[in-house]
């Protein structure tokens, strides 16, 4: 099989994933959302109003001088109802529906490559069990691990001044738990060679533990939760990660089946 073959497959096992996670996103997910978005809006009601006299300024031209308020040009809108009239609905629905897909294409044909690249290099692992191994060492690189670090936060959780550096942390995070993931794979194989399949998966997996776990310690922490309701936050993140779980289950299980029923092919008909 060549990289086209893999790669086409690889799209249409990820359409097949994002359909999947829509549909646990949508039942699982939204509800806890809409109830962060009430407690956001709620609370935004309850904040006192500032003073108009702040809001007013003056300012002279020449020898004319004139005075306005910033709310005459200012405007306000809930989730309900957003700037281009996207209403929650619509976010909910039709825009869950488009992102989960358009994710999930490009992951399984990024999975897809990554699993061509290494069919038949993973000692004697046939071509379905490499990209079952490929695509179970990426969710735990870059979902699973990332996740107990930077768990994700649902609206009115987080400073919009720290949102920056809180997307760098957790990217950064990422980024380290991929390479320390691609470097216990090498080592893996060497030790496999060396002195055992048995010993090189124990050894190699107990590297990469220490690495992210060093980095996780030495990353910096980001608590912002305040008085948020425990038991909402708790079913926010449950609810995520399941989501990000129906994604790459379902990529893997399509993927691999798709694969395997061009790989046995040749060898029936041998």
């Amino acid at each position: 099989m060549n990289a086209r073959t893999f790669l086409v497959r690889g799209l249409l096992a990820g359409l097949i994933a994002g359909l999947v996670a829509f549909g646990v996103a949508f039942t699982v997910g939204e509800p806890p959302i809409d109830t962060a978005i009430g407690l956001e809006e709620a609370a935004a009601a309850e904040a006192p109003a500032e003073p108009a006299a702040d809001e007013a300024h003056t300012h002279a031209e020449g020898e004319e001088g004139h005075t306005h308020a910033d709310g005459e040009e200012g405007h306000t809108h809930s989730h309900g109802e957003e700037e281009g009239g996207i209403t929650r609905t619509t976010q909910k629905t039709w825009g869950l529906a488009t992102a989960t897909i358009a994710v999930g294409v490009a992951l399984g044909g990024i999975i897809a490559l990554i699993a061509a690249a290494v069919a038949g290099r993973l000692g004697r692992l046939t071509v379905v069990g490499s990209t079952a191994l490929v695509t179970a060492l990426g969710f735990v690189a870059y979902v699973l691990v990332p996740f107990l670090k930077y768990p994700a936060a649902p609206p009115a959780v987080g400073s919009g001044d720290t949102i920056g550096s809180r997307t760098a942390y957790y990217f950064t995070f990422a980024l380290i738990s991929i390479v320390a993931m691609v470097a216990t794979v090498f080592l893996g194989r060497w030790l496999a060679a060396a002195r055992g399949v048995w010993t090189g998966v124990v050894v190699a997996g107990v590297a990469y533990v220490i690495v992210v776990t060093v980095a996780a310690l030495a990353m910096p922490t980001v608590n912002e939760l305040g008085d948020f309701p425990a038991d909402v936050l708790w079913e926010f993140r449950i609810s995520s990660i399941l989501t990000l779980a129906a994604l790459w289950g379902a990529m893997g299980v399509a993927l691999t089946w798709l694969l395997g029923r061009v790989d046995t092919t040749p060898r029936a008909t041998a």
